[in-house]
């Protein structure tokens, strides 16, 4: 009798430490891929007419389960035609036509997006914004001043021969001195150079000289924060860093690392279309690769907002306005349409820079 209860208490305790073991593992939070941001912003109104939809997922995902059947569009129960795309951690749906104004629209997407391991969103994601009456929505930056110069700097701006310059040069508050490889003449209020079509500034010319760089270097700044400001982006951390290869529509573009470009990378849309960059890191660009525009976009509306430092590598060929916190340094050989504006120092060396 004794023997019969023993063995009937050790099985009893058996039972209740798998009971606790199985508790215990039911109690562990289950982790799933969630929707960490989208665009436009749940009940966003006045939203562009060319809007480019984005969402941003938790983790890397598999970018064969996004389709036309696990991320919509719908205009009440009319399903828009689109494309789906998906880089780094971030899906895109680009509508193959503009959006109607003043109306409203709903976005799903669904639990048959996966991540790498097959691991499903871990509830459907549904939300709606309404449209304004603009085909852009996304406004331009507004450089003030500064947009009368293709290169503008404080600290320095130094040539090694022969560059050729279309547009005005300015600096300050650093002085003549610190503008080399021009062999400038002077001239009343600014100076020239062989090497410049158009005239250079510096802080210690003849006034309204002084004047009117001071403001130019303060609309700067206040552009370089204008772009650096923008929320919402359409696209974070698209190509984990890399766009070589990619083909950038309008919109905002979030970057929290040096972003690279070792191939050709192609800027599509309209002439009045906008992008903006913001890079938090360097933006480096590899020798001989060439950014090409399409579809009419300018290099007026494109604005690359950087952190860090802007290499423009041997021969390559750059379009854009660089805003930049650090300095901007063209190799060898580089063309560059667009403006160079700079907190610190511009490099040159035998490059072709001209004004948008």
């Amino acid at each position: 009798m004794i023997l019969k209860k023993t063995i009937t208490a050790i099985a009893l305790t058996a039972v209740l430490l798998l009971a606790g073991c199985k508790k215990d593992v039911i109690e562990q939070p289950i982790v799933g891929v969630k929707v960490i941001s989208h665009s436009p912003a749940t009940n966003a109104s006045n939203v562009a007419l060319n809007k480019v939809i984005s969402v941003s997922f938790s983790e890397a995902m598999n970018a064969a389960t996004f389709n036309n059947q696990t991320f919509t569009l719908k205009q009440g129960t009319n399903t828009v035609i689109g494309t789906v795309y998906y880089s780094g951690i971030t899906a895109t749906f680009t509508p193959a036509a503009p959006l109607t104004p003043n109306v409203m629209y709903t976005v799903n997407i669904t639990t048959g997006v996966k991540n790498a391991a097959g691991l499903a969103l871990t509830e459907s994601m549904t939300w709606s914004f309404t449209t304004g009456l603009n085909a852009s929505g996304l406004s331009s930056v507004d450089l003030g001043t500064a947009e009368n110069y293709v290169i503008l700097a404080k600290t320095a701006i130094n040539n090694i021969p022969t560059s050729s310059i279309t547009g005005d040069i300015g600096l300050s508050p650093a002085t003549t001195a610190n503008i080399t490889g021009f062999s400038l003449a002077n001239a009343i209020g600014y100076a020239t150079s062989a090497q410049v079509t158009g005239r250079v500034y510096a802080s210690d010319m003849l006034v309204p000289t002084p004047l009117n760089l001071t403001l130019a270097v303060s609309n700067m700044t206040t552009a370089y924060n204008d772009a650096a400001g923008r929320t919402s982006p359409d696209f974070s951390e698209l190509g984990t860093d890399n766009i070589g290869g990619k083909i950038l529509v309008p919109g905002v573009y979030k970057w929290t690392n040096t972003v690279t470009a070792p191939s050709g990378v192609i800027i599509s849309g309209s002439a009045s279309d906008v992008w903006i960059f913001q890079i938090q890191g360097n933006l480096n660009v590899s020798s001989g690769v060439n950014i090409t525009l399409s579809g009419g976009a300018k290099a007026e509306h494109i604005f690359w907002q950087v952190g860090g430092e802007v290499i423009l590598g041997t021969s390559s060929n750059f379009k854009g306005v660089i805003l930049s916190n650090t300095g901007i340094t063209l190799k060898t050989g580089a063309t560059f349409t667009g403006r160079a504006l700079s907190q610190t120092a511009v490099i040159l060396d035998a490059n072709t820079v001209t004004q948008p």
